[in-house]
């Protein structure tokens, strides 16, 4: 049994038949506080979904935690910068016209979401540890274009299948 502070409820409520049926757990709440009962691993999976959501992520990117058993990684924007202008770092990570955040998502197959001086990172393991560094180097100034460039580099091929089985 696991119990989590939720900010967000309404968003738990509404979705909480789909999320029982999903996730294979009970969840019940009283005031603010989610609790969560099922199997160690399914409480688990609940927990990240529920904590995707209250971060502030669509559902259906929620759902992948479960359903392609995805990582959800939170990115501190204060541990990575000494300046104090957190509206112009956030724009610089956004981009114009949410450019940047929507080419970080096609080079890194991740979901990202900012909110207050975090970052959120919804993605396979093996992607997201480039994702992080992608958003860190923008953080600390490094140019959009270079960032791309790291990342096309360093993109992860699929495992040819060479069918010897």
């Amino acid at each position: 049994m696991k119990t989590i502070l939720s900010p967000k409820l309404p968003r738990i409520t509404r979705a909480r038949k789909k999320l029982e049926k999903i996730l294979n757990v009970k969840i019940t709440n009283r005031g603010k506080e989610v609790t969560i009962n099922g199997k160690p691993k399914d409480e688990y999976t609940a927990e990240k979904v529920i904590d995707a959501l209250n971060f502030g992520f669509p559902f259906s990117d929620t759902m992948e935690i479960k359903e392609h058993d995805f990582i959800l990684e939170i990115i501190n924007i204060k541990e990575h910068t000494t300046k104090k202008d957190m509206g112009r770092i956030k724009a610089r990570i956004i981009g114009t016209k949410g450019k940047t955040l929507k080419t970080l998502c096609n080079l890194t197959n991740c979901h990202f979401e900012i909110k207050n001086n975090f970052v959120g990172i919804i993605g396979p393991p093996e992607f997201i540890e480039n994702a992080q560094e992608a958003i860190i180097s923008i953080i600390k100034g490094s140019k959009q274009g270079n960032v791309y460039a790291t990342l096309e580099r360093n993109q992860i091929k699929d495992p040819v299948d060479l069918g010897l089985k």
